[in-house]
């Protein structure tokens, strides 16, 4: 994503736990490293102060941080639980509600959204995540209504697996049974990071509201945005948010 965005012109601030790592991607990109762990609510509280005073205006949030542990519900300690739920839940919420009143005060921004095809439908071994992502689903329907008449705009990208350190952990031995036979079904291709970033930056760019993938399931994102879509219908004209 951070070679993506800065490809396509972006000056990019970074914001992750492995200080090297991180740091060694900022000097590539000629970016601004900002290492925290977004699993504490404080740093959390904090980020958007220290980047825009650091690196000046956020103009784009993109909210990639996640975590999943991929065994079932029972198998899990309550502090895994409770670390998915915050980071892929929790911190996205906070960092918009804290950025969200400055991209308004200047009449622009994007905020970009990491779903998964893990928040149309339940997958056993995948719980809490699924959960996670749902919400941020319909988080954010509820907020495009929010920002209805203004400039801000959204994107939700929604994937199935992609080949990355967390899609290695599909292969769990709790996921094993799901995963076969929706590979068997041909249901779950995995897709190349590189090309999702690539989608991603194009959607902002063009103001697109989605990135879905594969497109063979998109049954489940229609029918699982249909509730939204008629919510949006039925206040047509309704005045939805604090400019309106």
């Amino acid at each position: 994503m951070a070679r993506a965005f800065a490809g396509a012109g972006a000056r990019v601030s970074l914001v992750a736990r492995n200080a090297e790592q991180l740091g060694a991607l900022a000097s590539e990109l000629d970016g601004t490293a900002f290492p925290s762990d977004l699993l504490d609510a404080e740093i959390v509280d904090g980020l958007v102060d220290r980047i825009e005073g650091e690196a000046g205006p956020i103009d784009v949030l993109v909210n990639n941080a996640g975590l999943v542990y991929t065994s079932f519900l029972t198998n899990q300690s309550p502090e895994e639980v409770r670390s998915v739920a915050r980071l892929n839940y929790e911190a996205p919420i906070m960092l918009t509600h804290r950025l969200l009143p400055r991209m308004m005060e200047r009449d622009r921004g994007h905020l970009v959204y990491l779903s998964s095809l893990a928040g149309t439908a339940g997958f056993p071994g995948l719980t809490v995540y699924c959960g996670t992502k749902a919400g941020i689903n319909n988080f954010v329907n509820a907020l495009r209504l929010e920002l209805k008449g203004t400039s801000i705009g959204t994107t939700v990208v929604a994937p199935g697996p992609v080949d990355t350190d967390m899609g290695d952990q599909l292969e769990s031995p709790d996921l094993v049974p799901t995963m076969r036979r929706l590979r068997l079904l041909q249901l779950v291709p995995t897709k190349d990071p590189d090309w999702l970033a690539t989608q991603t930056v194009a959607a902002v760019e063009s103001g697109k509201p989605h990135v879905r993938t594969p497109r063979r399931l998109s049954s489940n994102f229609w029918l699982n945005a249909a509730p939204s879509k008629i919510t949006a219908w039925s206040l047509g004209g309704v005045a939805t948010g604090p400019k309106a």
